[in-house]
């Protein structure tokens, strides 16, 4: 059997369990190192080198083919699927020219009630935060 290696950093335990899951898709063994010490004190970060996803020396080459590839579909979805039918809106994001956006409330209500009308929006495929 052969040794662990490092084979990717994280800030959040979520991306590392993201690429966690996506290896144990393909097959794939990997070990999350740190995870627990850095969600308890996120100032040791920077001291232990952050999140570490860790795989088989044996499996290192294979682990970054399939993230390549998870990322490249994952683009490539995005692309296909970043309009929706009967949208709200009957515009579009200037940034990526999708119509799947929504309206952003937060800064002009106070408690859930709007007291303001917002002209900011978000789009849900580039996160390009707009006026319209």
């Amino acid at each position: 059997m052969s040794d662990l290696v490092k084979f990717k950093f994280y800030e959040t335990a979520l991306e590392a369990n993201r690429d966690k899951q996506i290896l144990a898709e393909s097959g794939i063994n990997s070990f999350i190192a740190n995870e627990q010490l850095i969600q308890s004190d996120w100032l040791l970060s920077q001291a232990v080198g952050g999140i570490q996803l860790q795989v088989f020396e044996e499996d290192l080459e294979k682990a970054g083919q399939v993230l390549k590839d998870y990322k490249e579909n994952e683009e490539f979805a995005l692309e296909v699927d970043h309009t929706i039918e009967n949208p709200d809106f009957d515009f579009v994001c200037p940034e990526c020219g999708s119509n799947h956006l929504y309206k952003d409330d937060s800064s002009t209500s106070f408690f859930g009630i709007s007291v303001l009308s917002s002209e900011n929006y978000v789009c849900y495929h580039c996160g390009n935060k707009f006026k319209h």
